[in-house]
């Protein structure tokens, strides 16, 4: 499990604080505010599209960690949640394992704030009786394209103003969108690397870009060697010579594509058969299938040419994506998509250039633990599910502002303890 605990935070996200639950919402400022007490830049404040960056992640949340120590919070590190312990549909505890063995953990209130992609965490709630609902999702591929090539698709003849002080990548800018300036990253009216959003509906799908990372890299996010799906990140300088997002389609609770027999975790069945599928075409050892975004709109097989270059580090392959991977409802309608309204927005998106790598799976929660407008299961008293792997939130903002909602419902709506708990000083902000 290359995911758990801090790690997966730090290491796997990508550090967007874009939201849409409301930018200027008194949570969310009381969030950001909270991240900037906590290292990040205080640009983040009035940025539009904030973004910290994988690297700028890291060293915040090790200065979360010192404050809740400080606070007396014992973080347990290395523990791996073995069950709930219930009495009369009541959640009065939790079972795991840790170093020195199992152990049980009597609580008041139990928060469940896991990842989507924590399935043992949903099997314990199921066992324990928390009532679980099916949710829709969005599955596909990461599509990644040289982000000179991007740049050129959004500004034109001002691509060249583009510079992000890596050598690599502002050369294979320039060769690209070559000028006689002499351009460097003190030079005036430089612009940011470029970046894109595209969506489409075709029939009862909406296919959309997600997660856009310019100047960025395709890394693994599989829990399971048996497994293979793919994520996005970037630096906080975005320097890569990349440019990727998740190209997506809908799935809704009801898609033929589903098997309804398998009840609320239908979609996380489907999920799971896909990644099981894009391992065996990668050939194991988290090697990654790819295809060119040409040759699967044309459902052509791999030709006989040296494998595309990729920013993703531990070996791709070209395979067949488009034969079998996904089901041809949703391979149609990427396709349609792809090659109407995306290629109408940026001519040149569909070419040789563009790889697509599979699969892109984990875009949301598959299910959602159900509770109240109190923030507790319906089906367990004094359990609170919680945040993204909960099924209510999808980004790191959204999922803070869930916490302090779930918070200030197990503390019975003293909000002053969930203020001084942030260290936010304006109370409106809490």
């Amino acid at each position: 499990d290359r995911r758990p605990g801090e790690r997966d935070a730090g290491t796997w996200s990508d550090g967007k604080l874009t939201t849409r639950i409301g930018r200027n919402s008194g949570d969310v400022r009381a969030v950001l505010r909270t991240f900037v007490r906590h290292g990040a830049p205080s640009e983040i404040l009035t940025q539009g599209a904030p973004h910290l960056g994988t690297d700028g992640l890291i060293g915040i949340l090790k200065s979360l960690r010192g404050q809740l120590t400080e606070l007396g919070v014992d973080l347990r590190f290395g523990t791996r949640l073995l069950g709930l312990e219930t009495e009369n549909n009541e959640c009065v505890g939790v079972r795991v394992l840790g170093e020195a063995g199992e152990a049980t953990i009597h609580a008041d209130a139990v928060v469940c704030a896991a990842g989507h992609s924590a399935d043992d965490v949903y099997d314990a709630l199921e066992a324990a009786g928390a009532k679980l609902e099916a949710k829709p999702v969005a599955v596909g591929f990461r599509v990644e394209h040289p982000q000179s090539l991007v740049n050129g698709l959004a500004y034109g003849d001002l691509a060249c103003r583009v510079v992000t002080g890596n050598s690599r990548t502002d050369k294979a800018n320039l060769l690209r969108h070559p000028t006689d300036e002499a351009l460097s990253r003190d030079s005036e009216a430089l612009l940011p690397v470029a970046a894109y959003r595209l969506a489409a509906d075709v029939g009862d799908h909406s296919i959309y870009s997600f997660c856009m990372c310019p100047g960025g890299q395709v890394v693994p996010a599989l829990t399971k060697p048996s497994e293979m799906v793919v994520n996005g990140m970037s630096y906080s300088r975005r320097h890569s010579l990349f440019a990727n997002a998740a190209l997506v389609v809908s799935v809704a609770t009801d898609d033929p594509c589903l098997d309804q027999t398998k009840g609320a975790r239908r979609v996380l069945a489907f999920q799971r058969s896909l990644e099981r599928k894009a391992a065996l075409l990668g050939g194991g050892d988290y090697v990654c299938p790819v295809q060119r975004l040409t040759d699967f709109v044309d459902k052509k097989a791999p030709r006989q040419r040296p494998p595309p270059a990729s920013s993703y580090r531990l070996g791709v392959r070209e395979a067949s994506l488009h034969d079998g991977l996904l089901p041809d409802p949703l391979a149609d309608a990427l396709r349609a998509a792809a090659t109407g309204a995306f290629e109408r927005s940026m001519p040149g998106f569909v070419g040789d250039d563009a790889i697509l790598h599979g699969v892109e799976t984990r875009t949301s929660a598959p299910l959602r633990v159900v509770r109240n407008a109190e923030c507790e299961s319906v089906s367990l008293k004094n359990l609170y599910p919680c945040g993204e792997g909960a099924g209510y939130a999808g980004g790191i903002v959204s999922a803070a502002v869930d916490g302090l909602r779930v918070a200030r419902a197990v503390i019975g709506g003293q909000c002053s303890d969930v203020g001084a708990a942030t260290g936010v000083e304006d109370p409106q902000d809490v």
